[in-house]
């Protein structure tokens, strides 16, 4: 759920890094509100024109729905990207982090930065696979959104990350991930070219860590995607996968 596909990930030749930001948690009586109104948080009238431009790509309100994102949260947001999302949950939620590497997309989401959504916000830069301060721990909510592909092709221990993150869970804890469906037998090949993987293969890479699959969302889907071409130059619809896990208590 990035403000660009993949363009300037592809140029990272370096271990990738994630940069982290981590919102603080809202006061006492942010935590007692209900489920945030998702809509309403999409809808906001100071988010930007590119913004809303993705919107119609990725479908915000029911993604936040899923994720079940909610006052008083924290969470933390790998791969973010310009930081589209990180300001999304920023401002369903009033704690997140984020994750990133690229010189476009480092420099977007320093500006968003500066923008009032972002004001609980604290930006770190840590590897992969390793992408939080020791302190930093029990956390509500991971998403790892159209980002875990990437890791494929990258300097990056993905069995080690996904232990990190679920140890960063608290019991119960969800972590939900979206991502570019590949074709059954590419697995994770074709994360560089076509920026895609194997919806089986990220689930099993996921569950090998301890996590629990829990629910499947199909709002992204487009089963008439071929899957055979790059999502950053479509030739029509992308079929995107949107899964939840649970870290058992």
């Amino acid at each position: 759920m990035t403000g660009s596909r993949c363009g300037a990930r592809a140029r990272a030749s370096v271990r990738m890094l994630a940069c982290v930001g981590l919102l603080v948690l809202m006061p006492g009586a942010a935590l007692a509100q209900a489920t945030p109104d998702y809509a309403a948080v999409v809808a906001s009238s100071d988010r930007s024109d590119a913004d809303r431009e993705i919107d119609k790509r990725r479908d915000p309100v029911k993604l936040l729905a899923f994720t079940g994102v909610g006052a008083g949260m924290k969470v933390l947001d790998m791969g973010a990207g310009g930081g589209y999302s990180s300001e999304l949950m920023a401002r369903a939620v009033g704690a997140h982090i984020a994750a990133d590497l690229g010189a476009r997309a480092k420099e977007r989401f320093e500006a968003r930065m500066k923008t009032p959504a972002m004001a609980k916000v604290v930006a770190l830069v840590l590897p992969f696979d390793d992408p939080l301060p020791a302190d930093v721990r029990d956390l509500d909510l991971v998403t790892f959104f159209f980002f875990y592909h990437d890791t494929t092709y990258m300097e990056v221990d993905r069995a080690e990350m996904n232990r990190k993150l679920y140890a960063a869970l608290k019991p119960g804890g969800m972590l939900v991930i979206a991502d570019h469906s590949a074709r059954p037998g590419d697995g994770a090949t074709v994360g560089k070219t076509f920026h895609r993987i194997e919806e089986a293969v990220l689930r099993s890479e996921v569950e090998a860590a301890g996590f629990r699959f829990v629910a499947e969302g199909d709002f992204l889907r487009h089963p008439e995607d071929a899957r055979d071409f790059p999502v950053n130059r479509p030739t029509g619809p992308v079929d995107e996968f949107v899964l939840k896990f649970r870290k058992p208590n």
